[in-house]
């Protein structure tokens, strides 16, 4: 063999293991976070989440400045009413305006994603991370302003746990449970945690009653005054009509007032 031909040879040979080597298929990413499925007593669906949220979320988790746990909670309305305001956040949070129970503002941002201002110095992004029938999971990112505190801003994880049950009344009730992770962006503030953990759990706690709570007068409102709920969605401007359509059927059916029954949160 000549030398010319040999070399063709050996270059043939090593373009053919280059394709064989380019062909193999290349082993995935083995992703290694965990996020454990009890949290405060409460079990949630963690196995079913993405892998890459997994990852996104267990910082926050594993690394936060407080978490907290308010409920389990009763809200009275039927399970059909409470999903469809707690996946429509600008209804609800336009019905709570307009009935002058809270100062909420809400936005959709994008298909799960919303834009939200409590009123009182808290703005920031929720995105919803995982649902079902009886879960839900939000990831946001926000800042708050108060005289209390200094400028803030962070990422947090909100777990919902959800139960239909009957109220003191016999009627049809919604019992939710929040679990709450949040994690500050500055890292002075969070070496300070310490200090600032009793302070940031509470009014962590304080913003997450405060909106069960509003959910809660509305859906005593929509028991008590159903008339009047109809006339502030239809007011000018009024809600898309499809969220009036939705209004005016729940609310026909809807049941007389009941009594609420609640327990306090709890944070650390």
């Amino acid at each position: 063999m000549s030398r010319v031909t040999a070399i063709r040879a050996c270059a043939g040979t090593i373009s053919v293991a280059l394709l064989l080597v380019i062909s193999l298929p290349v082993p995935a990413k083995v992703e290694s976070c965990h996020i454990a499925p009890q949290h405060a007593g409460v079990t949630f669906p963690i196995e079913r989440i993405d892998a890459a949220w997994v990852c996104r979320l267990q910082p926050i988790i594993d690394e936060f400045t407080t978490a907290n746990k308010v409920g389990p909670i009763q809200t009275p309305l039927q399970e059909s009413v409470y999903v469809y305001l707690l996946d429509r956040p600008p209804v609800a949070a336009a019905l709570v305006n307009r009935l002058e129970l809270g100062l909420y503002k809400a936005e959709t941002r994008g298909p799960g994603r919303y834009w939200g201002d409590d009123g009182e110095g808290t703005v920031g992004l929720v995105e919803l991370v995982y649902q079902d029938p009886r879960h839900r999971l939000y990831y946001l990112e926000g800042a708050h302003h108060s005289t209390l505190l200094p400028h803030l801003t962070g990422k947090a994880v909100v777990m919902l746990s959800m139960a239909t049950v009957k109220d003191a009344a016999g009627q049809e009730a919604v019992e939710t449970t929040l679990v709450s992770y949040t994690r500050l962006d500055n890292r002075v503030l969070a070496g300070l945690v310490s200090l600032l953990r009793p302070l940031v759990g509470r009014t962590v706690s304080r913003k997450l009653m405060k909106g069960v709570d509003a959910v809660n007068r509305l859906g005593m409102e929509m028991r008590r005054h159903p008339d009047r709920v109809l006339f502030e969605a239809t007011d000018p401007p009024p809600l898309p009509p499809e969220d009036v359509a939705f209004l005016k059927q729940a609310l026909a059916a809807m049941p007389h007032a009941a009594n609420i029954h609640e327990k306090g949160p709890a944070s650390r």
